[in-house]
This record gives C-alpha cells, sequence and structure tokens, in this order.
C-alpha cells in the first residue's frame, strides 16, 4: 500500500488541529468555570439546567410576592393594634355614658370625646401602607377606605399573592370585614327601641336559656310590642324574614327577664307603655358600621335629656345598642388581627421552605454546570502533553524525507 506524503501531512496537521480544539475548549471550560460552553457539550444536561434556572426563577419570585404580601400585613397588623387600643377607650367611654348622675353638660363634653375617638378610628380606616395602597379598601387600594360620613367605598374582592405553587395569601382585609361586621361565629343578640316609644322600658343583652327550643344557631328574630297594661306580643321570624309565629304574653313588673319564645330571654327594667316596641335581632346578620354607629351616638349624647324619663331611656336603649355593636366590632378586630398573624406566620414557613428549595435548585445546578476544577487541570496538562506529542510526532515525520536520508548517507 503506498502512502503518499500529502496523506501524511494532511494526516498530521488534523490530529494537531483537533488536540488544538480539545485544548482550547479545556481552557474555556477552565476560564468560565462551566463544564458545558454549549448546549452540544452535554445536551442532555443542558435542558436539565434549562428547568431547574426556571424553577428557581419561580421561586424567587414567590419569594418576592412573599416578601410584598409580608410588608403590607405587617402595616395591617399595627393598623390593627392602634384600633384595639381606640376600641378599648372606646368601651371605656360607653360605660361612662351610661352613668346617670351626667349632667346634659357633660354628656356633650363626652360626645365630643367620642367624635375624636371617631376621627381617629376613621384615620385607621383610610392608613396606607408603604407603597401607597389603602390598607382596607379591597382591591381598590387607590381609593380611601372610608368617607368623612363613614359610609364604605371600597370592594369586598381579596388582595390574592401568589405565595407559593399551590397557596395565594389575602394580603389585607377589607373594610367591611373589619368594621362593619358581627364576629363570626357569634350568637349574640342586637336590640334596638323604636324611635317613638314613650315609656321607660329598657332592654339590655338577650340570651339563649333553652337550646332544646330550636334557638340553638340565634337564627331567629324577634318584633316585641307592648299592647298595654303588661300584654306583649312577639313576632317571631326566620333568617329569611319569614313570620314563623307571633307568641302573646303578660308581663309582670318588676319581673328582669321576658320571654320572647324559642328559648331566648331578654333582660328588661323600667316601665313600657302601649305601643312601645323594639327589635332584637341575630348580630350576625346586622351592618355593624363602627363609624355611622358612634354618628348615632354622638348626636344622641348632644341631645338634653335630663328633664324627662322617657329620653333618659331611649338614650339608655342606643347606648345599650352601641354597646353591643362595639363588644361584637372588638372581638372582630381581635379575630382578624389574629388572622393577620397566622397569615404572618405561614409566609415565615413558607420562607423557610422556599429557602431550602432553593438551595436544592443551587445543588442541583452545580452538579450540572459547575466545573470540578482539579479534574480540569489534569485534563488540560493531559491535553497539553498529546498536543505537544502530535507536534513531535509531525515533525518526526517530516523529517522522513527520501532527501533527507540520501543527505544522512
Amino acid at each position: 500500500m503506498r502512502i503518499s506524503s500529502e496523506l501524511v501531512f494532511r494526516t498530521g496537521l488534523q490530529t494537531i488541529q483537533q488536540q488544538q480544539a480539545d485544548f482550547l475548549h479545556l481552557y474555556q471550560t477552565i476560564g468560565t468555570g462551566q463544564k458545558m460552553v454549549t448546549p452540544a457539550d452535554d445536551p442532555l444536561a443542558a435542558s436539565q439546567a434549562i428547568n431547574l434556572s426556571q424553577s428557581q426563577s419561580l421561586n424567587q419570585r414567590y419569594a418576592a410576592n412573599r416578601s410584598v404580601a409580608r410588608q403590607a400585613l405587617e402595616f395591617e397588623e399595627s393598623a390593627l393594634g392602634a384600633l384595639t387600643l381606640s376600641m378599648q377607650d372606646l368601651q371605656t367611654r360607653l360605660v361612662e355614658a351610661g352613668n346617670g348622675t351626667l349632667s346634659d353638660a357633660d354628656r356633650r363634653s363626652l360626645a365630643g370625646v367620642l367624635a375624636n375617638l371617631r376621627d381617629t378610628m376613621l384615620g385607621i380606616a383610610n392608613k396606607a401602607d408603604g407603597s401607597g395602597q389603602y390598607l382596607f379598601s379591597g382591591s381598590r387600594g387607590d381609593v380611601p377606605a372610608y368617607s368623612p360620613d363613614g359610609l364604605y367605598a371600597g370592594d369586598e374582592l381579596p388582595r390574592l399573592i401568589q405565595a407559593d405553587q399551590t397557596r395565594q395569601i389575602d394580603s389585607a382585609d377589607n373594610g367591611r370585614a373589619v368594621f362593619e361586621r358581627a364576629q363570626p361565629g357569634t350568637r349574640a343578640y342586637l336590640t334596638a327601641a323604636a324611635a317613638g316609644n314613650a315609656g321607660t322600658a329598657v332592654l339590655a343583652q338577650p340570651a339563649i336559656q333553652d337550646i332544646q327550643q330550636g334557638n340553638i344557631a340565634a337564627e331567629y328574630a324577634f318584633t316585641l310590642v307592648f299592647d298595654g297594661d303588661q300584654d306583649y306580643h312577639v313576632d317571631i321570624r326566620d333568617g329569611q324574614g319569614a313570620l314563623v309565629q307571633t307568641l302573646a304574653g303578660q308581663w309582670q313588673p318588676p319581673a328582669a327577664s321576658l320571654d320572647l319564645g324559642m328559648g331566648t330571654h331578654v333582660q328588661i327594667s323600667g316601665q313600657p307603655q302601649a305601643g312601645d316596641q323594639f327589635e332584637i335581632r341575630p348580630l350576625r346578620d346586622e351592618n355593624l358600621n363602627l363609624f355611622q354607629t358612634l354618628d348615632t351616638l354622638v348626636q344622641a349624647l348632644g341631645e338634653p335629656i335630663q328633664n324627662s324619663a322617657a329620653a333618659q331611656a331611649q338614650l339608655r336603649n342606643q347606648l345599650n345598642t352601641a354597646m353591643q355593636k362595639v363588644s361584637s366590632l372588638y372581638d372582630n378586630v381581635l379575630t382578624v388581627r389574629a388572622s393577620t398573624g397566622m397569615r404572618l406566620n405561614e409566609l415565615e414557613a413558607l420562607d423557610d421552605t422556599g429557602a431550602q428549595r432553593d438551595l436544592g435548585y443551587r445543588k442541583a445546578l452545580s452538579d450540572l454546570e459547575d466545573l470540578d476544577y482539579y479534574q480540569a487541570s489534569i485534563q488540560l496538562n493531559l491535553r497539553k502533553a498529546a498536543l505537544m506529542g502530535a507536534t513531535d510526532a509531525f515533525q518526526a515525520i517530516q523529517d522522513l524525507s527520501l532527501f533527507n536520508l540520501n543527505q544522512r548517507r
């Protein structure tokens, strides 16, 4: 077999070029610190690295979302803490307003204090977070939650933030859920006297004394009407407002408790007159707007009642109604505040899980992409030796010319 000089030279050159290319590629991997200079180096590993990078970026996005949610909830928790203190002060003032020794001037002064408290709590309701979004406006974060007259201007849509792959967290509670709602699950009742009552009867907080009579869930509403002397009747309505039963009875003063039916009783004092009427309704069905409640009470405290027993009873009934609303609202605020704390705790737990997941992604990417410098250095030396050997071999082949052999002879 005849081997031409051209074939020998071409083979030697290709060998040197291949060794140079391998040497350069290894040099690039050492320079970049990456196993794969191009996806062609390891297509499967490159595909896995892309998937891992996408998962890592998504995990980092969730972490950023949780940071936004945490900031909003911390602002809300701070606002609810201030609201809790204000409502504690409000409850104290309501008890003070019920003091029968106060004069009309004292009550007017107290009305001014309550008006200031109302404005303070309205300011809390319209508080904004660090980004300028109003906390309690629902999804309408660009508008204050409440107008100056105490009407809600937001909506009830949640501000859901994707905190993890399968978890959305509400980063804010709307104003209606904080300032207008009774405590969830309450079985308490609200009493309200008709504006035209002429007697001195005052109703206190109703209670369910016998759960066996059908009102275990406090779902029935009662309208109490005094017909004259000691006669009265009660219209009992279900949750849809349909009349279920009318109960007639007699009330013998000075009895302290009056049977409304369905195992429900209400404490009563004073002397009603014919035509006096009271509403006893489940608190959970009522709009307990805190600001409008205080507006009504401030107006009532400003009216003179010193020389009228009926006016004093009317004020006492209004105070009882306000105290029942505020008490339930206070419990509701505590419930919302507890919910805010639970969401903050959940965000912290998700952060811990996300941090562990991020470490896993980093390790997996490192295994796929990061270069083993020790092994690469050894390979570099081997490639260097191979390149030098190929060069020396080519040089030796060049010396095998017939002319060189004749010169040696």
